[in-house]
């Protein structure tokens, strides 16, 4: 694939499902900063993966593993460089309240920067009707598993939510 083809199809899937990239970085990264950087990180592994498309999956799904993957390594090599600072889960607010026009949504942000990674994960992919079946492909778990942990999911935001009102 010459170089111009990969741009302008690239530049195609960027536009088509920048939704998903700006939905994972919102949910991994701590801060704006850090939310451009992985941003970045993951546009840039796009970008090389287009040659490498087979068409075997939704590009939205394509794109959701590696923004995801990315997002995850990323992660845990932030984690290990914040080793003695304060608690990520406690710094960490994907936005400012005041951005969301319902407050339940940003809530929502909140609860879902606070799982682990895999769960964020699939709690991504379950807000924007992601099949069990594709999940488990995307993360790299069984079907059966992703329905174990989306139920483990529903029953702490439940809890959670029960917290608050």
């Amino acid at each position: 694939m010459k170089e111009q083809q990969q741009n302008e199809v690239f530049n195609d899937w960027l536009q088509k499902h920048k939704g998903i990239l700006f939905k994972v970085v919102r949910a991994y990264g701590v801060n704006l900063e850090d939310q451009e950087d992985l941003f970045q990180e993951i546009a840039v592994q796009v970008w090389r993966s287009v040659p490498k498309f087979r068409n075997d999956c939704a590009v939205s799904t394509w794109m959701y593993r590696i923004a995801l993957n990315n997002a995850i390594k990323w992660s845990s090599k932030e984690r290990k460089h914040q080793e003695g600072r304060e608690d990520i889960a406690k710094a960490h607010i994907l936005t400012e309240q005041s951005e969301f026009k319902d407050e339940r949504l940003g809530w929502l942000y909140e609860q879902i920067a606070r799982l682990d990674n895999v769960d964020r994960s699939l709690c991504l992919l379950m807000l924007d009707g992601f099949s069990y079946k594709e999940m488990a492909k995307i993360v790299g778990i069984s079907e059966s598993y992703v329905g174990v942990r989306i139920n483990r999911i529903k029953k702490h935001l439940t809890q959670q939510s029960e917290k608050v009102t």
